[in-house]
């Protein structure tokens, strides 16, 4: 091997372990960052069945922006006046899992689901949360500058009816002139058919009221007549109404 090329080899051999080195300096950050930021979460979280505000204060930039589930907008002095104790008869807690983040520069951006256990006045209940933060780092550390929480939504609990009953909703409905939906129904269950697309399991969460499993921000609400026969449904989504007539 001449000179020239065991230096250059040597030359790419380093480059080859800077870069390397550099990669694993960065993946260390990053896992740092996630288990301080990780850290942070759970203390808020905690703060929010505490009623401890003193820990969201600490934590959220004065500008913060914050989205709830329900979807309002909240600022930090909004955030601070709900972080109270809870209610005598509320208890709960709410632990963070899936955390992720990813880095760029002084900005981090976080997932993760957020699960909830409630003892409601003796009852239990349990939800879920997936929430997006945007934390900015600062001489006082890393700072909430942003959040999204979305309430992870399951499917109702479905009832059974009677095959007559369900023998009522079976007919073919009309969006417009080229669009149809046709329920049958097969032995105890109903199956929808909407033109163009695969065939779908309905099920019934209330008389009048379906949903399809895997869909659960979507309803069928069925219309009747004066003397009880199903004319139709409305498709309802976030309680916005799309109409069918029933046409045979």
């Amino acid at each position: 091997m001449s000179a020239y090329h065991r230096s250059t080899h040597g030359l790419w051999l380093a480059v080859v372990v800077t870069l390397q080195g550099t990669t694993a300096t960065v993946g260390l950050a990053q896992d740092d960052v996630a288990r301080g930021l990780k850290a942070q979460t759970q203390e808020l979280l905690n703060a929010v069945t505490n009623g401890d505000a003193r820990v969201w204060d600490r934590y959220l930039d004065p500008k913060v922006l914050y989205l709830a589930e329900d979807g309002t907008r909240k600022s930090k002095t909004d955030l601070l006046k709900e972080i109270t104790p809870l209610p005598k008869g509320i208890s709960g807690s709410i632990t963070v899992s899936d955390f992720e983040v990813r880095l760029h520069g002084d900005t981090a951006i976080a997932t993760h689901n957020d699960l909830e256990d409630e003892d409601y006045f003796g009852h239990k209940i349990q939800a879920e949360y997936r929430t997006t933060d945007t934390w900015l780092r600062t001489a006082q550390g890393w700072k909430l500058i942003a959040s999204q929480v979305h309430a992870q939504l399951i499917d109702p609990p479905a009832i059974q009816l009677a095959a007559p009953k369900l023998d009522e909703y079976v007919g073919t409905y009309t969006l417009n002139a080229d669009i149809t939906y046709t329920i049958r129904r097969q032995g105890n269950a109903l199956t929808g058919d909407r033109t163009d697309r695969p065939t779908q399991m309905l099920r019934v969460e209330a008389a009048d009221v379906m949903f399809v499993p895997g869909q659960p921000r979507s309803r069928k609400v069925f219309l009747r007549s004066a003397d009880g026969r199903v004319t139709g449904f409305v498709d309802r989504r976030e309680g916005r109404d799309v109409p069918w007539k029933k046409i045979r």
